[in-house]
């Protein structure tokens, strides 16, 4: 995509990439430089990211569950 830089080096991200990458106003963008290349990523907040680990958390529940009943079973055996 094309896009004019404005006075003040302000660019406008097309709509269309905005709804895809859910940028609204106040979101906050990473800007990297590579050689002669600007590239733009949308910043995850914490918000964004709730919920993102959903599988990892369910099997560390789980580990914690079987821990915790070996430990149960092995005061119960003494």
């Amino acid at each position: 995509m094309e896009v004019k830089v404005h006075r003040k080096g302000i660019i406008v991200i097309p709509a269309e990439v905005r709804r895809k990458l859910n940028i609204k106003e106040g979101s906050f963008i990473e800007l990297e430089v590579e050689g002669d290349k600007i590239i733009l990523k949308r910043k995850m907040t914490l918000l964004d990211a709730f919920g993102i680990d959903k599988d990892m958390g369910d099997s560390a529940i789980k580990e914690l569950e079987r821990l915790r009943k070996e430990e149960v079973e092995k005061e119960n055996s003494i």
